[in-house]
């Protein structure tokens, strides 16, 4: 069975880096990652297969991650605590993985058993009047206390106020950058009660410095 068939137990650790290693690969996203995992039924066929695929579109050759940089990226997770999390694995939040195109692997800082619970997103303006912040907590918390775990971005203002007003109950920041990377710095402690109370969740490496293009996404 391939390791392309999401929601059958943990990926073991050669799969796991295989999958990294074809997530890191040059020009695959996450919409050709789910391609080729339906084609080849493994990231491991499909890294032994994306150098033919590449010349046949045209190019002579391409980038793919070397065993040595995945292995560097899964160091430096370990090394904060983070877990790295596969699309396919039963831990990874279902929701998540409805997407049409769900990011491939995932690290996750703090309680992974929080993205396990109903979710609702709480995200708005970063220049948030103070009316609108108050209610925001209010409205997190009220939501958080019926039993919904509160997803923000961890932005200034609203996103600020959301993670606030949900702290008791639990919430998950979902971080533009590396995991182990605040932005802004100004919420490095509302950060990390985050982590102690809830969790927060990246697709990027551990590291990564946030860009504008990545927001969006987020």
């Amino acid at each position: 069975m391939g390791d392309g068939e999401r929601g059958r137990g943990d990926l073991s650790a050669a799969a796991r880096l295989d999958w990294l290693r074809l997530i890191r690969s040059e020009n695959v996203g996450p919409v050709i990652f789910r391609q080729l995992l339906a084609r080849y039924g493994s990231a491991g066929a499909a890294l032994q297969a994306l150098p033919a695929l590449a010349r046949r579109g045209g190019r002579r050759r391409i980038k793919l991650c070397t065993v040595a940089a995945a292995e560097d990226e899964l160091a430096a997770a370990e090394a904060i605590g983070a877990r790295p999390l596969a699309s396919w694995e039963a831990a990874y939040p279902q929701r998540l993985g409805a997407l049409a195109d769900p990011p491939p692997l995932i690290y996750v800082l703090g309680d992974v058993t929080r993205l396990a619970a109903p979710a609702v997103a709480i995200v708005g303006a970063r220049n948030a009047s103070a009316s609108a912040i108050r209610y925001t907590q209010r409205l997190a918390r009220d939501l958080g206390e019926g039993g919904l775990l509160i997803a923000s971005g961890l932005a200034r203002g609203i996103d600020t106020a959301a993670h606030a007003g949900a702290l008791q109950s639990g919430t998950v920041a979902v971080m533009a950058g590396g995991i182990d990377v605040v932005y802004p710095a100004e919420n490095e402690a509302l950060y990390e009660n985050i982590i102690a109370q809830g969790a927060a969740i990246s697709e990027m490496p551990p590291g990564t410095r946030p860009q504008a293009r990545q927001f969006p996404r987020r």
